[in-house]
């Protein structure tokens, strides 16, 4: 990181203790991501907190010191590159510190600090092109620095900075300007006689070597003068003048007024002196994760959107003359609320009616079925029949379901039974006959029992079989349809379940189903911050699917496999999961598995997925409909699309699905990317990723057609975008959050069109986004 990119800039981001003084080569911009420094120049101090800014000038000498911890963004253009890109560089200088800028520069200073986070992003991917991005932020930096906070130079900017031996002299002065230092004792210390330091120094500075000593000490001094209560006798000594009077008549003749005068007007809070640095830095780079949510929280409060016109042009023609059709396979939906009293609840009742309403549901999933806290505690009574059950809580929750004509997916946890294995199932025994004399069995024969135990665990092969025999043989008891299964791990790499569930592919074991589960945040590595390995999540779900498929049918074990718990590529954070719209990825997802798979599951919400959690980090196993407050996820939508879906499918292709049914034709068009989630913060990168197709459709039916466009992504439809603009440190009332529900859909636009055999239009979409075209034929 801290080596140059190219020989004209160099851009880092670095954990500062302390910079060691300095003569700046070039132009040196900071930004402080996070923490505080201070810088000392040979004039002032500068105290730079959390998303300060300071450009440093050429020639100008300093040094830093920070408190720990702290991140500092570092980008310094060479003399060369400005002296190449900008004529007039030797003859003036940027005046930006982004606490003392002059009103109706805020919105400058906000692009600034933009365009050094997009840079610094640019850097950290280093794409094919991110060379090219780089000059194109740094060519719109400059120009902001110099139409707006550009003044004219002093002599010490036109100073050669090429010349080694100058500099070097230069920097001597600098640390020894408060020394009785004069011409002949430099001019011995670099081996060069008085007379020659003389004229080359005058040649080069284009001032005499006194004068230009003098104005190192004036600029020396007149920190002082802001900082300190030094008396001006104190600073003239402490700075190398030879009296107060030389002093004195060297301020005024610069600054047109006296020192005492200048310090009454401009005299600011007294800092500490950091004269005490080492003279080596003590500074480390920043390469983790973590800094890229830090940067992302800047573009994310920028005032201003960068805007970059880049995106990809595809054409895709469609030729209904010749196609093979295909149904859309449709696998159950298992929908997770944790325990079935959950179902109490009237906003888990009313997600449950939407999602059966707008997306087709199944099942219920529920844990913790026998040993939570659903039953009620048995009381003791005289009646001969008690009046008060421990299944009234359970008993509503079962009403509901069969009333909406859903069943119930049960998780059974070894640990579960293990814990009191004789009272497990009396209980189960108690329940189970309870549920047949008042649902019937029929009702009970639709539910499915899944015996769980994850991988890795400490539980031998042996026990597991033993628990899960006795567990399957005690269900068929009661009802000899119903449907008793296992999770099943399954390593992605090894193609191979783990040595304690080998008995599960025994022949004489008897299975009616398997569980798996796939995530693609599985085979990621959230601590690198390169993007080409995230390519790996690509194709994931479906090739575990394949593979495990094929493992089975190779040990002679075929069954229904149900995708109990999936997820996308999200990130591992709240913030990247809510920033990573994904919509065209669970979609693409969902739609390439549906044919393998029974079922699939989903988490209701996430208060219920989160719930009992207290990390920062959430959880990335599964995929949630609903967030809070009845706010549709993603998820959600892309389902739904899925679900809209009529007829058969003629033609299908990686990013795109057309149906042909009774009203006409559906096309679904789609933007999947997988990307790093923490560069979802950066829009000139996902403007890259954006799509604009020119789609021709051939063959199509003449006649009048009314065509629906219903768009889905990051703008139209992403809950977390409009939660983000509407929020405040002061809390949400409802009024906020129903609006924030209510205007969080995906778009709808409608128009007619009269197609004679070919249909051609452009669709534009952003990362991951979805179009759906209902092409309705109008009957005349």
């Amino acid at each position: 990181m801290n080596k140059p990119i190219m020989d004209d800039y160099n851009i880092s981001l670095q954990q500062i203790e302390l910079l060691a003084p300095r003569i700046c080569t070039g132009i040196q911009v900071m930004l402080v991501i996070s923490g505080e420094i201070t810088v000392e120049t040979n004039s002032r101090y500068y105290l730079l907190n959390e998303n300060d800014l300071l450009v440093i000038n050429r020639n100008q000498y300093y040094q830093a010191k920070g408190s720990r911890p702290n991140s500092v963004l570092m980008l310094n253009l060479s003399d060369r590159y400005m002296s190449k890109a900008y004529s007039s560089y030797r003859t003036s200088r940027f005046e930006c510190y982004s606490r003392e800028i002059d009103m109706g520069r805020e919105l400058m200073v906000g692009k600034l600090r933009k365009l050094l986070v997009e840079l610094m992003l640019t850097y950290y991917r280093r794409d094919e092109s991110y060379q090219i991005e780089i000059q194109a932020f740094i060519s719109e930096l400059l120009l902001i620095l110099i139409r707006r906070f550009k003044q004219k130079g002093s002599s010490l900017e036109k100073i050669d900075t090429k010349d080694e031996r100058l500099n070097q002299i230069i920097a001597y002065m600098e640390k020894n300007y408060d020394q009785s230092i004069t011409l002949e004792e430099i001019a011995h210390h670099f081996y060069l006689s008085s007379g020659y330091l003389s004229r080359y120094f005058k040649q080069k500075v284009g001032t005499g070597f006194n004068r230009f000593l003098m104005n190192i000490r004036l600029e020396h001094s007149l920190k002082d003068l802001l900082y300190t209560s030094n008396s001006i006798s104190q600073i003239a000594m402490k700075n190398g003048f030879p009296n107060t009077k030389s002093f004195t008549t060297l301020f005024k003749e610069i600054y047109e007024e006296t020192p005492k005068n200048y310090r009454e007007k401009h005299q600011v809070e007294r800092v500490d002196s950091v004269k005490s640095y080492n003279l080596e830095d003590a500074s480390e780079i920043i390469h983790t994760p973590s800094i890229l949510e830090r940067l992302g929280a800047i573009l994310t409060n920028s005032d201003e959107t960068y805007n970059n016109t880049e995106t990809k042009s595809e054409e895709l023609k469609i030729d209904l003359s010749h196609i093979s059709t295909s149904k859309i396979n449709r696998p159950m939906h298992n929908l997770m609320i944790g325990e079935l009293r959950e179902l109490l609840k009237e906003s888990v009742r009313s997600q449950i009616l939407m999602v059966a309403k707008d997306m087709r549901l199944e099942n219920i999933g529920v844990r913790n079925l026998i040993t939570g806290s659903t039953f009620i505690p048995p009381v003791e009574t005289d009646e001969i029949i008690a009046t008060t059950s421990p299944y009234y809580n359970a008993d509503f929750a079962l009403n509901f379901l069969k009333k909406n004509e859903l069943s119930l997916f049960v998780r059974v946890d070894y640990k579960e039974i293990s814990t009191d294995e004789d009272g497990y199932f009396t209980e189960l025994h108690k329940f189970m006959s309870h549920c047949i004399n008042v649902y019937g069995q029929a009702y009970i024969e639709t539910w499915h029992f899944m015996f769980y135990e994850s991988y890795p665990t400490g539980v031998s092969g042996k026990d597991l079989e033993r628990v899960y025999m006795k567990f399957y043989h005690a269900l068929k008891t009661y009802a000899p349809l119903i449907s008793v299964g296992s999770f099943f791990p399954f390593a992605f790499k090894k193609e191979e379940t783990s040595t304690q569930h080998q008995w599960l592919i025994k022949d004489e074991i008897p299975v009616d189903f398997f569980g798996y589960e796939a995530n693609q945040n599985e085979v990621i590595n959230f601590e690198e911050l390169g993007n080409d390995r995230f390519s790996l999540a690509e194709g994931y779900i479906k090739e575990k699917t394949d593979k495990l498929l094929t493992y089975l049918l190779h040990h002679k074990k075929e069954r229904p496999i149900h995708l109990i718990s999936w997820n996308t590529l999200s990130g591992n954070t709240r913030h990247t999961n809510g920033t990573f719209f994904r919509g065209a990825l669970v979609l693409k997802n969902a739609f390439e598995v549906a044919d393998r798979i029974e079922s699939m599951g989903f988490w209701i919400n996430t208060e219920q997925h989160e719930k009992g959690r207290k990390e920062r980090n959430i959880p990335i196993e599964g995929l949630e409909l609903f967030h809070y407050f009845n706010g549709k996820r993603p998820a959600f939508f892309a389902m739904q699309f899925l679900e809209r879906l009529q007829g058969e499918v003629v033609v299908s292709g990686s990013d795109y699905i057309m149906t042909k049914n009774d009203r006409g034709y559906q096309l679904l068009l789609m933007n999947s990317n997988i990307i790093n989630p923490y560069y979802s913060v950066e829009d000139t990168f996902l403007q890259k990723l954006n799509k604009d197709i020119h789609v021709t459709i051939t063959n199509m039916e003449q006649g009048e057609y009314q065509i629906r466009k219903h768009v889905f992504d990051k703008n139209n439809g992403a809950l977390y975008t409009k939660w983000w603009e509407l929020n405040s440190a002061y809390g949400m009332d409802m009024e906020v959050i129903d609006y924030i529900i209510q205007t969080s859909r995906p778009s709808l636009e409608i128009f007619d069109e009269a197609i004679e055999g070919e249909w051609a239009f452009y669709a534009y979409l952003s990362i991951n986004a979805i179009h759906f075209f209902d092409i309705r034929k109008a009957l005349i």
